[in-house]
């Protein structure tokens, strides 16, 4: 079932935008050679703390996995999404890394949002960011897959459906000759990390529940250099590239309004 967000809520949820974009720029400015994604991570939970709000990803269950041990999660080259940070995972020159990261807030109603009655909302954000100098072609993957998501917001329009998003990223990543990962998708977001409806990067314009004001989603496209079949890791939540090709990952939150679609997780 879609939830429709109160005005209010979306007040709360663009601060709470707000702050998540912030945290995601700090956390891509210190990508750099030599550093663990484990000290990305703390540099999240320490970030996430300040601004007043609840590391989301933290302690997630899905069926016949842990709970998610992290406050983002740090893919590397051919990992997709969802790979757990650690100590050592050094990112090196010429890597390519995907930082994603998921924020409720506040997380102290009475002195952060006095005016808000409720329980904390949540925003969700990623970005895939090249470690020093990387080659063109990890480039070209970087700058398509975010355009993607561009792409796909110009179809977030009232009146359109899920599946209008959907068809366009997928003639636009498959137009730049990328590979389009399956099995994986966008979402609604805002009473939790993940609720209605889900959003592919593939599918039949025309198609889907209709946009209506209120709708908070995570439009988040993902490609690859090679195909888009996917396999997951033993330790239950690193999705990675089936044929070891790299893997770019973009992702936002964005509201629809009466006055068009919003985004709420970027500066």
């Amino acid at each position: 079932m879609i939830r429709i967000k109160t005005r209010q809520e979306i007040d709360v949820l663009r601060e709470c935008g707000r702050r998540l974009a912030y945290i995601l720029s700090e956390l891509a400015n210190a990508v750099r050679p030599g550093i663990s994604t484990a000290d990305l991570n703390h540099l999240a939970e320490a970030s996430i703390e300040r601004a007043g709000g609840v590391p989301v990803f933290k302690g997630y269950v899905v069926e016949n996995s842990p709970p998610y041990p992290a406050a983002i999660c740090t893919s590397v080259n051919d990992e997709v999404v969802h790979a757990i940070p650690r100590d050592n995972a050094i990112l090196r020159e010429g890597d390519i890394v995907g930082i994603d990261i998921g924020m409720a807030w506040p997380k102290n109603q009475a002195k952060e949002f006095p005016q808000y009655i409720g329980n904390p909302l949540v925003t969700d954000a990623a970005c895939t960011i090249g470690v020093g100098t990387v080659t063109p072609e990890l480039a070209r993957l970087i700058q398509k897959t975010e355009e993607a998501f561009f792409i796909g917001v110009k179809e977030a329009k009232l009146g359109n459906r899920v599946g209008d998003i959907s068809a366009a990223i997928e003639a636009f990543l498959s137009a730049s000759g990328l590979g389009i990962v399956r099995g994986l998708a966008g979402h609604g977001v805002g009473y939790d990390i993940h609720e209605d409806p889900l959003i592919p990067n593939y599918g039949a314009a025309a198609t889907g529940a209709r946009l209506k004001p209120g709708m908070v989603i995570a439009i988040e496209p993902m490609a690859t250099l090679g195909g888009g079949d996917i396999r997951l890791d033993r330790d239950g939540w690193t999705f990675r590239t089936a044929d070891g090709s790299p893997a770019a990952h973009f992702e936002h939150t964005v509201v629809l309004t009466d006055d068009g679609a919003e985004i709420l997780t970027m500066i």
